[in-house]
């Protein structure tokens, strides 16, 4: 006897949908049905952090897990819009379709780009549009980004924009000489000791060190993770080597964790 048929993903995404109506129906679930989108919102950031971390670890069932939490977030705000009558999720997924077909008219349509630059260019081109029809008064370059993106995201994504119009330096060396320039001027901000000032050079350095990698093809955000864990390792390796020696941070002398250190940066 053959086995019944596998569901397919679009039941499987229903069965999402179904479950969350239940969740917050009259008799569900008392968390569920206390939830709204301002309470919400913390946990959708952080599953999606939750999937970033997945993806740095290269663990594959863990980053079907975490899609799988990501996926009941979206399920979650639009059960609540539904509730409200603002939308449903069949209108989310309308919308995501047919702007996929819409902003790739080399793939669903006539036109061409054989290269990611030009799609880039042309995905730009087609938003600009889209805003323009719908009567979007955020006329200025820069103003959709949103400003509640994280700082790093937020710099890469305005000065990109910058770029694209000619707003940029010509070559990495010149954002180097930047970022030399960006480092006298905190120096001359501690001479000063002007903590508001001082902010305010960190921030241009870090505005610097944003284009640099930009510059290099290098994502400042996934860099700065990257050494978070490298980081992280390291100093997990100091304190398992001051334990095996019956020691805790508080008793090391800098001496010793240097020491232990390097030793991890060898391992």
């Amino acid at each position: 006897m053959s086995s019944p048929p596998k569901p397919q993903a679009g039941e499987k995404f229903q069965r999402l949908v179904e479950i969350m109506a239940r969740l917050r129906a009259p008799d569900g679930c008392p968390w569920d049905r206390r939830q709204n989108f301002e309470t919400i919102k913390p946990y959708l950031l952080e599953e999606t952090y939750e999937v970033l971390e997945a993806v740095d670890k290269r663990d594959w069932r863990a980053l079907a897990e975490e899609l799988g939490d990501l996926l009941l977030e979206v399920a979650f705000f639009a059960q609540m819009a539904a509730e409200q009558g603002l939308f449903s999720i069949e209108d989310a997924l309308d919308a995501v379709n047919e702007k996929l077909v819409r902003r790739h008219p080399h793939v669903f349509g006539e036109a061409e780009a054989h290269t990611p630059e030009a799609v880039k260019e042309r995905w730009d081109q087609i938003k600009a549009e889209e805003r323009r029809k719908r009567g979007d008064s955020r006329s200025g370059l820069l103003d959709p980004v949103p400003r509640a993106l994280p700082a790093l995201v937020e710099a890469t994504a305005i000065s990109s924009r910058a770029a694209g119009v000619g707003f940029d330096w010509e070559n990495a060396d010149q954002v180097l000489e930047k970022l030399h320039e960006e480092l006298a001027e905190l120096a001359a901000a501690r001479q000063q000791e002007s903590q508001e000032r001082i902010q305010d050079e960190i921030g241009d350095l870090l505005f610097a060190l944003v284009n640099l990698a930009r510059f290099l093809k290098v994502d400042p955000e996934q860099a700065l993770r990257a050494t978070n864990a490298k980081f992280r390792r390291r100093f997990a390796y100091m304190e398992a080597g001051l334990r095996e020696r019956g020691r805790s941070l508080s008793e090391a002398t800098p001496a010793e964790m240097e020491a232990l250190w390097q030793q991890a940066k060898q391992d």
